[in-house]
């Protein structure tokens, strides 16, 4: 079981952070680190300032607790004694409650052709808004086939139309854009 860990810890007056994209699975304990020199932090995030290794070993196997390499970047390595699995058990109840309270934002894709009626680009506009009230990001697509090509600049006053008709809820996150035989706008919600 992977978890990504953002640890922040206070190491010699400054705050220091474990590595983004690392995992709790590649953080080095006891036996596994091979420094000679290494930071030691005790239980209670005291600093016990820098000793051997064989001395940071044999402070946490009296504390009956693992010696755990959370900053391998610094100079000299930072390591704490604390318990691995309390820790392991805490980091991923982190991680449990930071994705309950994320929200997730779907864009949503509207497809249109050059040669668009009215009526259904009205249709188009109302669901666009309705994507838009759900806070939801609208990615509009004009596509073209063939002969259309030929006329790629003529259609663009259609997405500026879309735009037009909905600036009441929405702002234009990035302007129409040619994509290959396609020409496509984003939406967002407006703030």
């Amino acid at each position: 079981m992977f978890i990504y860990v953002d640890l922040l810890t206070y190491v010699g007056g400054f705050f220091c952070f474990l590595q983004e994209g690392k995992t709790i699975a590649d953080l080095m304990i006891n036996e596994q680190i091979r420094d000679k020199e290494v930071r030691v932090i005790g239980e209670n995030n005291e600093q016990l300032g820098i000793m051997s290794l064989d001395e940071a070993r044999r402070l946490a196997e009296e504390a009956g607790v693992d010696l755990v390499k959370i900053a391998p970047n610094a100079a000299p390595p930072v390591c704490r004694i604390i318990d691995y699995g309390k820790f392991r058990y805490e980091q991923s109840r982190k991680e449990k409650e930071a994705k309950k309270k994320q929200k997730v934002i779907e864009i949503k894709e509207i497809r249109m052709s050059p040669n668009i009626d009215t009526n259904d680009l009205n249709t188009k506009i109302a669901a666009a808004r309705k994507f838009l009230s759900k806070g939801d990001r609208v990615k509009v697509t004009l596509r073209f086939r063939g002969r259309e090509m030929a006329h790629m600049n003529n259609s663009k006053y259609i997405l500026d139309d879309f735009a037009q008709a909905l600036e009441d809820v929405a702002v234009v996150e990035k302007a129409p854009k040619v994509e290959g035989r396609t020409l496509t706008m984003f939406l967002a919600e407006k703030r």
